[in-house]
């Protein structure tokens, strides 16, 4: 068993069962008939073989500190009408702002853990635990909530949360993570998981709610005063605070970076306050991008600083749990 893994890992290409096996036989000889029964046969726990995979990683490369994690979407184009899980999806490689390019298959929530080795210029990503994605049809006909992509990685980062309870966690993703839902669950974990995203330049932002004096008739308010949006902020703020950080490919770059505080709303949810940052590069290379929300998800509370975005992540390995 040990070696099938291990080979899974090293072997080229697809990671299908001859493959492994191909690999395999170089090493000692084998019967593959017994292998290729291994995923319908054997009884064996994915998320057991997860945690021990995740414990090696952490207590190998990040003994100590704060455990940065990222987080993606994958999809991986599947055909065949047995095929469980599959559906139509965007395929965001493929795709552009103005062209939509869709692949039927299944979609899956990675979530991987960042390490860094001192022989190389930026971090590598090693994929944990992986959720696949099943669309608003599929979970009606089998009595399932329907869970966004946003819920399944709440999901995956509770899990490693449970995993390592004494362990501080800091949470790295995309504008599909920069959600309500996400901030609120970063809140509930405050004392372990802060959160860093994306958000739309022109999200609605107000002050906390005033304290309600004296016995005052009706309900009391939810939001203060209404807030100057992030693209605003940055319109009427020409320059920024300089820094150098990492980028994206390993390198560095000088960039200017805009911030600004205040409560995200949402009908029904309540405030959540954040601190934002707009970030444009000096040698005008990049343009100025949305808005990206850098905060620790904190209910009508201040929030904590979190540090400098996390660089780009390559995938080396893989396991899989389904909740």
């Amino acid at each position: 068993m040990i070696l099938f893994f291990s080979a899974s890992v090293l072997v080229n290409g697809a990671r299908t069962v001859s493959g492994v096996l191909r690999l395999r036989s170089l090493i000692e000889p084998l019967n593959p008939s017994t292998f290729h029964r291994l995923f319908s046969h054997w009884r064996w726990s994915p998320r057991k073989l997860a945690r021990i995979i995740t414990t090696f990683i952490i207590d190998r490369f990040n003994p100590d500190g704060v455990i940065k994690v990222v987080g993606d979407e994958t999809v991986d184009g599947h055909r065949g009408k047995k095929v469980y899980g599959k559906a139509r999806h965007r395929d965001a490689v493929r795709s552009s702002h103005s062209h939509t390019v869709y692949r039927y298959g299944h979609k899956r929530i990675v979530l991987a853990v960042l390490i860094e080795l001192p022989y190389t210029r930026r971090p590598f990503g090693l994929p944990v635990l992986v959720a696949l994605y099943r669309d608003r049809k599929t979970n009606q006909a089998e009595g399932r909530t329907h869970k966004t992509p946003a819920a399944l990685m709440c999901g995956l980062l509770a899990t490693l949360m449970h995993w390592f309870p004494e362990r501080k966690f800091v949470f790295s993703g995309d504008g599909a993570y920069g959600t309500h839902l996400m901030s609120r669950f970063a809140y509930r974990h405050r004392k372990q998981l802060s959160l860093v995203s994306k958000i739309v330049a022109n999200a609605s932002l107000f002050e906390p709610p005033p304290k309600s004096r004296g016995n005052r008739v009706g309900r009391p308010r939810v939001k203060g005063k209404s807030l100057p949006a992030p693209c605003e902020v940055v319109a009427k703020k020409k320059k920024g605070k300089k820094l150098r950080v990492h980028w994206y490919g390993g390198g560095w770059r000088n960039v200017e970076v805009i911030t600004g505080t205040g409560h995200w709303f949402k009908s029904g949810k309540g405030l959540v306050q954040m601190k934002s940052s707009n970030t444009m590069a000096e040698d005008g290379t990049s343009k100025r991008r949305s808005k990206k929300c850098e905060s620790t998800s904190v209910w009508k509370r201040r929030a904590a600083g979190i540090g400098k975005r996390s660089c780009g992540w390559r995938p080396a390995c893989s396991c899989c749990t389904r909740l």
